[in-house]
């Protein structure tokens, strides 16, 4: 068992377990710790607790410290200079002719290296672009390509719900999400109405897919005869939200009725 701590480093970004070795780290509390990319500022957001080894990466990294009003400045002053570094880089795409969309820019917390995050439609040759941002910066340059679905959660936005998007505001990772989902939620397959900001499959399909699943366990099959109180019918559709089957009667004809499951047996 090992003894960790979570920490993210964005609003909604992944959690990574750190070993918080003997500082007095809480939930809440910003610390510095030591990463692959170099020295990061991070913000505790689950508290010290005991996890199997398959739970995480080793060798895991350390908790440096306890962050101080200091690092938040520094945090405060990367920041500022990342949104420098953005129109800087903008000027060198827009000489250089490049064909990508620059997303954002991140300094790592000790300024060993700039990121620059971007999309575009095909491999972008971009070394040219490399060394003119080495020689304007002084440090490591990486110019990372990232798909729509991450541009959606750096930029954040407003979802077809009204609600600021999931993924910019809590959501950590991309969960798979299939036309499937919504056909087995019974929407419209229009996609236009089941695709979110980023033109993908909304990701808040996956969030009662499972729920769906486990009812229609429960319910009759399209095309399924079953017996009910007015007699038999068909299985024309089923609505798994509210536990009920549409089912056409043999003799009564007319539009189908919409029963609950504890009125229809199959037969």
């Amino acid at each position: 068992m090992y003894n960790v701590v979570g920490v993210r480093f964005k609003k909604a970004g992944k959690i990574y377990y750190f070993d918080p070795v003997e500082h007095p780290v809480g939930t809440d509390h910003h610390v510095i710790v030591e990463t692959a990319r170099g020295v990061e500022y991070g913000k505790v957001v689950v508290g010290q607790k005991q996890v199997d080894e398959s739970d995480v990466v080793l060798p895991l990294k350390k908790v440096i410290r306890i962050a101080s009003d200091q690092d938040a400045k520094v945090v405060e002053e990367n920041r500022s200079a990342a949104q420098n570094a953005f129109g800087t880089c903008l000027d060198k795409i827009r000489a250089h002719g490049l064909k990508m969309k620059l997303v954002d820019v991140e300094f790592t917390f000790d300024r060993n290296k700039i990121i620059f995050y971007f999309t575009a439609e095909g491999r972008i040759d971009f070394r040219e672009l490399v060394k003119d941002l080495a020689s304007v910066f002084r440090t490591r340059i990486e110019l990372r390509q990232i798909g729509v679905r991450d541009e959606a959660k750096m930029l954040g936005g407003i979802g077809p719900c009204g609600r600021v998007l999931c993924c910019s505001s809590w959501l950590g990772d991309f969960d798979p999400v299939s036309i499937k989902m919504a056909k087995d939620q019974s929407l419209s397959l229009n996609p236009t109405k089941i695709s979110g900001l980023c033109g993908r499959l909304m990701c808040c399909l996956k969030f009662e897919h499972d729920n769906y699943e486990s009812i229609r366990e429960e319910l009759p099959s399209v095309g399924k005869t079953v017996v009910t109180s007015l007699g038999e019918g068909r299985v024309t559709g089923i609505n798994a939200s509210s536990k009920t089957v549409y089912v056409q009667l043999f003799d009564l004809g007319g539009r189908p009725k919409e029963m609950p499951l504890d009125e229809v047996v199959v037969k």
